[in-house]
């Protein structure tokens, strides 16, 4: 268990596989079947799950919104990363398909034999897709300009979105799907740390790894005690991270990522490291809260926001949910700016929902499942372009395996927390009734009362995660068979 703990394993608190409009009426909201369902067909399907907690599923008609199963449909639930589809129809509608992030290097100054006469800026724009070989690039870029040095000082901005040491407070601080956030983001704020055995001891390395560059990381430190447990410790100061880990859970070797706490430090500091490399000499990074004016050098540039989007929707990842989520509110924290993605949800599809963050990761989030599927039904009416940049999660067998080449596609998200599982999106039969459906499981009493010291891979989750998949799973076939 410390192995896998240590190694980060999937597990299920981050892993993720899969006024207008008329209001949809269940013709069988209580006993679990709809019109046309064979003998309580439906209802035995959540028996044999054997799930705590809440069970509350809606499938629809995506063209007129009649409800064609549905139970529980009207209970408010966890969405877990279900929020991350809610976040791109926002993000989308509020900066526009068009948006990029950009991150800019300026010169307060006139480049004279290489060297900048004033100070040299790295300026974030709220990329929360930069990585490392993207610096490695930009650098190299600028060495072809002729950038040798700088007069002045070295300063970075990460301005442009609030600084926030975490996503979510209640969870574990070696998780690596809990990060900051940073108008400045590098490797979606995660250090790469590798241990080996070496004698009686182990060697231990920071860097932050991509493709083609390797550097290390001055900003963030790891030593080994000697002790069982905890397996981290962690402590933050205002210009370094300190880690500690436990030698009884090293064994051999091995790495894993680990969540950067000061995104801004982090990334100036790798720029700099790079710049080195390639021989550009820097002085230390130092931070500035007010955005320098001065000449553009050179700059890295963002995919377009629906393929940003498109990738978060595929691979969850917290942290793009919450800047693309922070940068259409404008607000300064995530509890405020939850509350303007509910508003903006309420007056604009006429459905009612509490959103803790962008992400889903924050336990206190709840839809209903019937609202989901309202949702889902007015974006694909109006053309939202939702649909195209959800995942193909793919029809599924009894066993939970998908079917390869199985003529129904079903295109969704899908979000889990420790003993919450969802899954909302379409239902594309070939030349049949395409459905819109919401199914969302979840315990929340069961999981906040897990230890935090247990949130990452908390006894008896994983197995009830794994029960609700294959509800899902079954549900969607019976869905597609029965009324497709």
């Amino acid at each position: 268990m410390l192995a896998g703990l240590l190694a980060g394993a999937a597990l299920p608190a981050c892993a993720e596989i899969i006024d207008r409009s008329p209001r949809p009426k269940s013709r069988s909201d209580a006993g679990g079947s709809g019109a046309g369902a064979a003998g309580g067909g439906a209802e035995a399907l959540v028996q044999a799950a054997k799930l705590t907690g809440t069970v509350g599923y809606v499938v629809v008609d995506a063209r007129s919104g009649a409800v064609l199963e549905a139970r529980e449909s009207e209970t408010a639930m966890p969405p877990a990363s279900v929020t991350k589809a809610v976040t791109a129809l926002y993000a989308m509608e509020s900066l526009g398909s068009g948006r990029r992030f950009l991150t800019r290097v300026l010169a307060t100054g006139p480049m004279r034999d290489g060297m900048v006469e004033g100070d040299l800026v790295l300026v974030g724009g709220g990329d929360p897709t930069l990585q490392t070989d993207q610096l490695g690039d930009l650098v190299a870029d600028l060495r072809k300009r002729g950038l040798r040095g700088v007069r002045g000082r070295f300063l970075y901005w990460e301005g442009a979105l609030p600084q926030l040491s975490r996503v979510a407070q209640d969870q574990p601080d070696h998780v690596g799907y809990n990060p900051a956030l940073s108008g400045l983001n590098l490797n979606f704020n995660r250090v790469h740390f590798e241990w080996k055995r070496a004698g009686a001891d182990w060697s231990v390395a920071m860097d932050a790894r991509g493709s083609r560059f390797v550097p290390g990381v001055d900003s963030v430190a790891m030593k080994v005690a000697r002790r069982e447990t905890p397996i981290y410790t962690y402590s933050k100061g205002e210009a370094r991270e300190d880690w500690t880990v436990a030698s009884g859970a090293l064994g051999k070797g091995g790495s894993r990522w680990l969540p950067v706490r000061l995104p801004g430090l982090y990334t100036a500091g790798v720029f700099r490291t790079l710049a080195g490399a390639q021989g550009i000499a820097l002085p230390e990074a130092r931070a500035v809260g007010t955005l320098p004016q001065g000449e553009e050098l050179g700059r890295v540039t963002s995919l377009a926001l629906p393929e940003v989007l498109r990738e978060m929707l595929r691979f969850s990842t917290n942290i793009t949910a919450e800047c693309t989520g922070l940068a259409a509110s404008g607000k300064g924290g995530l509890e405020a700016s939850g509350r303007a993605m509910a508003d903006w949800l309420r007056s604009s599809f006429g459905v009612s929902a509490r959103f803790a963050d962008h992400s889903g990761l924050g336990g206190a989030s709840r839809i209903s499942a019937a609202d989901m599927a309202r949702l889902l039904v007015r974006a694909e009416a109006e053309g939202r372009g939702l649909k195209p940049i959800l995942r193909d999660t793919g029809m599924r067998n009894d066993a939970g395996k998908v079917i390869e080449g199985h003529p129904v596609k079903v295109r969704a998200k899908s979000g889990t927390l420790n003993f919450v599982s969802a899954l909302a999106g379409y239902i594309s039969p070939p030349g049949g009734r395409e459905m819109a459906f919401a199914i969302f499981t979840g315990d929340p009493a069961r999981r906040d009362a897990v230890p935090l010291s247990q949130r990452e891979q908390p006894p008896g989750a994983s197995d009830w995660t794994a029960r609700s998949r294959l509800l899902q799973g079954r549900l969607i076939s019976r869905w597609a068979s029965l009324h497709a």
